[in-house]
Formats: C-alpha cells, sequence, structure tokens
C-alpha cells in the first residue's frame, strides 16, 4: 500500500512538472497600454504601418515564443533608412540602414537585450532563404509615443524585415508587408 501511495506522488508530482514547463514555454502578454491618437502628421504610414487609435488597449510582451533551430514568426515590412517607418536609428549600432541591405528588427524577447544584435539570422518564406542582420528591436513592451513613432507595440512574433529581404525572398512588391516564415540564427 505505501508503494502505491510513493509511485501515485512521484507521479503527480512529475505531471506537475511537465504542466509548469509547459506554462513557462507559453508567452502571454505582460501588460496592456492605452493607445492616444497621435499629433497631426506625427505617424509614419509608410508599408501600411498602423497608427495608436485613441482609447484602443494594445497588449505588450516581455516574451516572444520559444526559439528553436526552425522558429514560426510573422514577417513585417519596416524601412530602416532615415525617415522611414522605423523611426529612429537601430538600437544596435545607432545608424540608419539602407532599404536595399537585408536587416531586420525582432520583437521585444527574441531581440533578447540586444544579444543577437549584428548577428545574421536565416530566414526561410515563400519557398526561399536570405540571411538579414539583427540591427534593432521591434518593441513588444511600449509604443503609442513619439519615440515609437505612435505606432503600436509589437506583437511578441515579429521579423520586421527590409525591402532587400523581401525582394530575396521572391514576394511581389503588392504582396508584401506580412507573411508567415519560419528563422534561425545562421
Amino acid at each position: 500500500m505505501r508503494s502505491f501511495f510513493l509511485k501515485g506522488s512521484i507521479i503527480a508530482i512529475f505531471l506537475l512538472a511537465i504542466c509548469l514547463v509547459s506554462e513557462a514555454q507559453q508567452c502571454r502578454p505582460s501588460g496592456r497600454i492605452r493607445g492616444r491618437k497621435p499629433p497631426p502628421g506625427q505617424c509614419n504610414t509608410e508599408d501600411d504601418s498602423d497608427c495608436c487609435k485613441a482609447g484602443k488597449m494594445y497588449p505588450t510582451y516581455t516574451c516572444s515564443p520559444p526559439f528553436s533551430g526552425n522558429t514560426q514568426a510573422y514577417l513585417t515590412l519596416n524601412s530602416f533608412e532615415a525617415g522611414g517607418d522605423g523611426g529612429g536609428p537601430s538600437e544596435c549600432d545607432g545608424q540608419y540602414h539602407d532599404d536595399n541591405t537585408p536587416v531586420v528588427a525582432l520583437s521585444t524577447g527574441w531581440y533578447n537585450g540586444g544579444s543577437r544584435c549584428l548577428k545574421n539570422i536565416r530566414i526561410n518564406g515563400n519557398g526561399q532563404s536570405v540571411v538579414a542582420m539583427v540591427v534593432d528591436e521591434c518593441d513588444s513592451t511600449e509604443g503609442c509615443d513619439a519615440d515609437h513613432d505612435y505606432q503600436p507595440p509589437c506583437p511578441n512574433n515579429i521579423v520586421d524585415a527590409s525591402k532587400a529581404v523581401w525582394k530575396a525572398l521572391g514576394v511581389s512588391e503588392d504582396n508584401w508587408g506580412g507573411l508567415d516564415i519560419t528563422w534561425s540564427d545562421a
């Protein structure tokens, strides 16, 4: 009888551990911010970027989905040039980057405090592959302010890419803006 309870306790502890690990691997919103209407002319809508809407609640994230050798993500379009919809200079090097250079920004969790700065990642999509350098963070924790060009916080699964990445993936220009992809460290 004592052996039965001991085995039952071990099984219960094992199942609890699996549940805790599973819970830890999920990325849930860490908060919300209320959108503010941008001052006239202050939200750059280049590349079909969204502007925050007054009163709308936007989720924020400090994490991204678990990283693997072939991580699923959503590719978006961003200009890294001065005056582009990316806002200020890139976080990694304080520079602007030509849209004809394959560069990306990663959601906050994958950006990981800059640990991937100036490192290459491989992006797979549309039956093609391209290597791009990480130069910026697509901020998932803040937004709807001047520092973020009055755009909402990034979702937690974004690879925000220059036009060069979209061209290399062979996506027709009229379909640029959103694409399911996978990516890995190169």
